[in-house]
């Protein structure tokens, strides 16, 4: 896929995705929770867009020594639920970059929202080109959207240049398990705009490469897999408002996709990793 319609393709799955600020809003609401005086606390449950929650962010968290002199970037932040919860929790200051702009302004509007914007900030830029100086950062996460970039080497070379000497790496992704066919690895990417994959083997020879010593590698693809397995059920029944908001069709192939994509799991052709790394 040429880069333009990459990037285009990017922007276009988030921003047309079931989870987005307008049905977290709405979610909010019918629960009868008042948004001039929303917290943190309530927001948590429902902004969290990676696969295991906060128990997930807390497990990255506590991998990474996270500490609240920690300055932190999260490399494709998304709507920003683990920034706010990581500050809010730890009292460090975050920075969150993505390319997706709605996700960037979303992301804004829900952190001043609960009060944190602060502490927690949000910039609208490219993971394989950080506009940061180098050793900015005491530690760079990510969780479950580096599979989307499609030049590792580079992808990790930016997040280790902007981190000082002694920081902290610690990341989950979507990994490749084995070989994958090519029309496996066409449907996906055509359809969830996947760009490449890590293994569980690449990204500590891709973090060694840029000087990093790794301090673990868990396999996660069995868990996944199970939580997987219900978010496709948790995206199913939010169809209606996908529907609503984004049209027939696009909730139709939201549903088919993503079937796709857990049947992967299932099938052991995708898995899941948590990498923990420090720069020497």
């Amino acid at each position: 896929m040429a880069e333009p319609a990459r990037l285009a393709g990017v922007v276009r799955y988030y921003d047309t995705h079931p989870i987005n600020e307008a049905q977290i809003l709405e979610h909010l609401r019918r629960r009868g929770i008042p948004l001039d005086r929303l917290t943190e606390d309530e927001l948590k449950a429902h902004d969290q867009d990676h696969y295991g929650g906060i128990d997930a962010v807390d497990a990255l968290a506590a991998a990474a020594g996270i500490r609240a002199d920690d300055h932190v970037l999260d490399i494709c932040s998304g709507m920003g639920g683990p920034a706010r919860y990581l500050a809010h929790r730890f009292g460090c200051r975050v920075t969150g970059i993505d390319l997706t702009r709605s996700r960037v302004e979303s992301a804004r509007r829900l952190t001043a929202l609960v009060g944190l914007a602060e502490r927690v900030a949000f910039v609208h830029g490219d993971a394989l080109a950080l506009p940061f100086a180098d050793s900015a950062f005491d530690v760079v996460i990510g969780q479950e959207a580096w599979v989307h970039v499609p030049d590792k080497p580079r992808l990790i070379a930016e997040a280790v240049r902007v981190l000082r000497r002694e920081g902290r790496i610690a990341f989950t992704d979507i990994l490749e398990r084995g070989s994958m066919p090519e029309a496996t690895r066409a449907r996906l990417e055509q359809g969830m705009t996947y760009a490449s994959y890590g293994s569980l083997e690449r990204y500590p020879r891709w973090l060694e490469t840029q000087g990093c010593r790794m301090l673990r590698v868990d396999d996660l693809s069995a868990e996944w897999t199970r939580i997987l397995r219900d978010r496709l059920a948790m995206y199913r029944s939010l169809r209606d408002t996908t529907t609503t908001r984004f049209g027939a069709e696009r909730a139709a192939e939201w549903d088919d996709i993503y079937a796709f994509f857990v049947a992967q799991y299932e099938a052991g052709v995708l898995g899941g990793g948590r990498f923990v790394a420090v720069k020497g």
